[in-house]
């Protein structure tokens, strides 16, 4: 689609340093997203416990590996993530209509923390079998409805800045999580020690969830859209 004629910006000037403006305009996008507290606090609980479910999602081949699950019931298991994903994400659309987002949240993480702690005890491809259908049924659905809440709560005209800023941010969290599992393998020497790990990430996302405003955040998001068409063009 064409794109309406702008001017360039100040620091869009030829000759200036791209990755220094880039991280300036992060800053400035930091500095905004601010403003809109529960829509902030909302963004760093999803960056915490999504990095957890990513940790989850990048470890459970290696970790079924290492306390013998067969390699064909991990590819199954794998797959059936996704099949089990596809239904249940849409059915966590129907739960959140009726109960709301928020609460269909915290449903899926206190799946995500039994899952953390049934990996803990596996011992079977049975278990293993498990834990894939727990993950498929609430991953998309957590995800999904992360993202539909955050853009609820933030203005219309500032969609494409914020998210964007958080997708930049997304890729810096997922290392948090798998950096946190191997330093729990390095001190204590095993895997099912770093599984139930993760069950922090959960807890203190959880834990900051609670404490986000969903109305106050989109009523101040559809006031700033008001305030931008009041303003004189």
């Amino acid at each position: 689609m064409p794109e309406p004629p702008r001017s360039l910006e100040a620091d869009e000037r030829p000759g200036l340093n791209a990755v220094r403006v880039a991280f300036s305009r992060l800053g400035e996008t930091f500095q905004e997203l601010r403003r809109y507290r529960d829509a902030f606090l909302l963004l760093l609980a999803f960056l915490i416990y999504n990095d957890g479910i990513g940790t989850i999602i990048r470890m459970a081949a290696p970790y079924g590996t290492e306390i013998g699950i067969p390699p064909g019931a991990l590819i199954g298991a794998i797959l059936l993530v996704q099949f089990v994903g596809i239904p249940f994400a849409f059915l966590f659309g129907f739960i959140a209509g009726k109960i709301g987002a928020k609460r269909s949240i915290f449903i899926a993480l206190v799946t995500f923390l039994g899952i953390t702690v049934i990996g803990y005890y596996m011992t079977s491809a049975l278990h293993f079998f498990v834990l894939a259908i727990l993950v498929g049924m609430v991953m998309g659905g957590a995800q999904a409805l992360s993202r539909s809440l955050f853009a609820s709560m933030i203005p219309r005209h500032k969609s494409a800045e914020f998210f964007a800023f958080y997708g930049v941010f997304d890729k810096f969290a997922g290392i948090l999580g798998p950096m946190v599992f191997a330093m729990v393998i390095e001190s204590t020497g095993s895997s099912r020690n770093a599984i139930l790990s993760l069950f922090v990430f959960f807890v203190v996302g959880g834990t900051l969830l609670a404490f986000v405003d969903v109305e106050k955040g989109q009523r101040l998001a559809r006031q700033a859209e008001a305030d931008v068409r009041l303003e004189p063009a």
